[in-house]
């Protein structure tokens, strides 16, 4: 697995992982409960992960998408 994203949005983290979804690519919101147990102020960020083999593939919808830089 290898970190794609990490945010503290959770629009964006949804969002993203409804593009991944809809390409086939499967994606783990990892650090979500970490973040609930701090009180949800924001100051852990969530990470987006995905398979090693989906890396390039994911980078690429999401550079599209505006989301990451090209």
């Amino acid at each position: 697995m290898v970190e794609l994203l990490r945010s503290n949005d959770p629009v964006l983290l949804s969002y993203v992982e409804a593009l991944l979804g809809e390409a086939g690519i499967g994606a783990i919101l990892f650090d979500q409960h970490t973040s609930v147990l701090e009180g949800s102020i924001g100051a852990i960020q969530r990470r987006i992960m995905v398979g090693d083999d989906d890396r390039e593939r994911a980078r690429r919808i999401l550079s599209e998408a505006g989301i990451l830089p090209p």
